[in-house]
């Protein structure tokens, strides 16, 4: 049993290598690409604040930056969004890959990598932040935010309800 998890952690893997190879490599493209992906993902955040903020007798949600260009996107180091309320913090910190195309994280071919992290005041007096990670990815014409949950191995796209899920328990 375990061998036959190995063989198709294995195939996998080949799988994954096989498209990142497959996909054009021009740097220039994939520059325009991970500014697009650093907007997509900002737009993402602001129609989720706006859609809560639009619910609330007064607004409470906070997003920073609360524009976003993408001559913002910093290719060197790491860019970060942040919406807050009343100590109440979801950050998401994302940067470039290493590679031009990478696969070393995630199985589906990505070119910006990074993390969601939430927390209070409460789960940081007990040293607890919750974190799932984030990808922008790459696969035949079509490209996309999606998270990986490390604990329950569960992946899907990063969306509002993705938002919702992860906001609801810091209230």
């Amino acid at each position: 049993m375990a061998q036959d998890d190995a063989i198709l952690r294995l195939a996998r893997q080949i799988d994954a290598a096989r498209k990142a190879e497959r996909f054009l490599v021009d740097a220039d493209e994939v520059a325009i690409l991970r500014r697009q992906g650093a907007c997509e993902l900002h737009r993402i955040c602001a129609e989720f604040v706006s859609s809560v903020n639009g619910k609330l007798s007064e607004a409470a949600l906070d997003l920073s930056p609360a524009t976003y260009a993408p001559e913002l996107f910093r290719e060197a180091g790491a860019n970060l969004i942040q919406i807050s309320s009343q100590g109440r913090q979801m950050q998401i910190a994302f940067q470039a890959t290493p590679q031009v195309v990478s696969t070393e994280k995630f199985a589906v071919p990505y070119v910006l990598e990074g993390e969601v992290r939430t927390y209070n005041q409460r789960m940081l007096e007990r040293f607890e932040i919750r974190s799932q990670l984030l990808f922008f990815c790459v696969e035949e014409g079509n490209a996309g935010w999606r998270f990986f949950d490390w604990r329950s191995r569960s992946s899907g796209p990063l969306d509002r309800e993705l938002l919702v899920s992860l906001m609801e328990p810091l209230f």
